[in-house]
């Protein structure tokens, strides 16, 4: 599949780490280091737009890396990007350390998953079929 880009930053274009990997890195693309304090969020810029195909998504997810090291992740986690957005794609970090962290230009944020998905039609009924669980909620299914 091919993915319309416009890139208005600086960044080289995210690309695909090996030939398995199923997220494309994101950059920041800033003109100076951002310092997130921790429990602050911020939109990081990236400088790209993209235009996806009618019928997928792009999902914006953490980097494991900077989670366990720093404990920055993004803070609405996966943020969707839907196929009709022809704005900036931004990363809304959060810092859930107890120590501030600088985000540098160039460095890698988020990775982006492109992903099909349907929409679905709801439909009102007066009542569900029957499940082995039923109406059990969080935790019910056990240890």
């Amino acid at each position: 599949m091919k993915i319309p880009v416009v890139n208005r930053g600086h960044q080289p274009l995210p690309f695909y780490a090996t030939s398995q990997s199923a997220g494309l890195d994101l950059r920041a693309n800033l003109d100076e280091p951002v310092t997130i304090q921790p429990l602050q969020r911020r939109l990081i810029p990236t400088g790209l737009h993209i235009a996806l195909p009618e019928g997928y998504e792009a999902q914006v997810r953490p980097r494991s890396g900077l989670a366990l090291k720093h404990g920055i992740t993004v803070l609405n986690s996966p943020g969707t990007i839907d196929a009709d957005y022809r704005g900036e794609i931004g990363v809304v970090l959060v810092n859930l350390s107890d120590m501030p962290f600088t985000v540098n230009d160039g460095e890698r944020i988020a990775q982006m998953v492109i992903a099909r998905y349907e929409q679905a039609e709801l439909q009102l009924v007066e009542q569900l079929d029957a499940t082995e669980r039923g109406e059990g909620g969080y935790g019910h299914t056990g240890v």
